[in-house]
């Protein structure tokens, strides 16, 4: 099956709405440091696309009931630079509207202006990514990955064409990006988004080594954070004071600004008529 149930490591803090997981390439070529699918996924950085990938999905989207929430993708980008010449992602959503699927796209890439022209007659949103303003952070964090004057960019032209957008500030990792939390919510308002969802930077032993050698100043307070921290779902979680004061910071602000907030696997349940993953704007269109 390549349409399968979203069901992010079975964890008790998970508090997405129900829906179906969709990624039409396997490994992803962005490179980010704290990426917790290249813990589980061989040869993540190495992207290929789906065998055969229109084929199945074609077939098994005629069972799927018309409504149905799509997340496209949760582990590997579904706009990186393969899917310029090999149109997967944009034949998947040929599909998806022809079925009355309802689709979020969540993506660190500027490539999904290009498909404006369906999401903005579909039930579509979409969730970009960014994680900091700072250039040269993010050229260390997240090599592979648009610049996020880019991505703020394609939040701006999804905005103005009528596909509501999403900003995820995830993740926060003390030291590197947690003192940018007011200028990235004020720069994601700006540029039209209906929602944020953030989280704290959940380690996992290769990602954490990755991180520290990349971000040596950060290295000894960080490490000092997990060791206070505790271990869910197999990763080392920040302690909940520090983790409970950085979510709350960005909610102050985004609810501020008007938009509406959630946590992603923190504890923090949204409000009532938000979900975590932002998929709630699909219907404010």
């Amino acid at each position: 099956m390549i349409l399968k149930s979203f069901d992010p490591w079975k964890s008790p803090l998970c508090s997405c709405p129900p829906k179906l997981s969709l990624n039409p390439y396997t490994g992803c070529p962005h490179g980010c440091l704290y990426c917790y699918a290249s813990s589980y996924i061989p040869r993540f950085h190495e992207c290929r696309p789906k065998e055969n990938l229109l084929k199945h999905i074609g077939r098994e989207a005629k069972a799927v009931p018309a409504g149905t929430l799509v997340a496209m993708s949760n582990s590997s980008d579904p706009y990186p630079f393969l899917e310029k010449d090999l149109l997967l992602s944009r034949g998947c959503l040929q599909v998806f509207k022809e079925r009355s699927l309802r689709v979020q796209v969540v993506t660190k890439s500027d490539m999904v202006v290009r498909d404006i022209d369906l999401l903005a007659r579909m039930d579509a949103a979409a969730a970009i990514t960014i994680t900091t303003m700072n250039e040269s952070v993010s050229r260390r964090l997240e090599p592979g990955a648009p610049l996020p004057a880019r991505r703020l960019e394609a939040v701006r032209r999804l905005s103005e064409n009528g596909v509501p957008a999403s900003v995820r500030i995830d993740p926060i990792i003390p030291g590197i990006n947690d003192l940018e939390i007011e200028d990235l919510v004020l720069a994601a308002s700006s540029a039209g988004a209906r929602h944020i969802t953030t989280s704290t930077y959940k380690a996992r032993p290769a990602s954490l080594k990755a991180i520290c050698r990349a971000f040596p100043e950060a290295k000894e307070s960080l490490e000092a954070l997990f060791r206070r921290g505790d271990r869910r779902s197999g990763c080392l979680y920040l302690p909940w004071e520090t983790r409970r004061r950085l979510i709350l910071e960005v909610g102050r602000i985004a609810l501020q600004e008007g938009l509406t907030f959630a946590a992603c696997r923190e504890g923090i349940p949204p409000v009532a008529g938000v979900k975590c993953d932002g998929s709630h704007i699909i219907m404010l269109k």
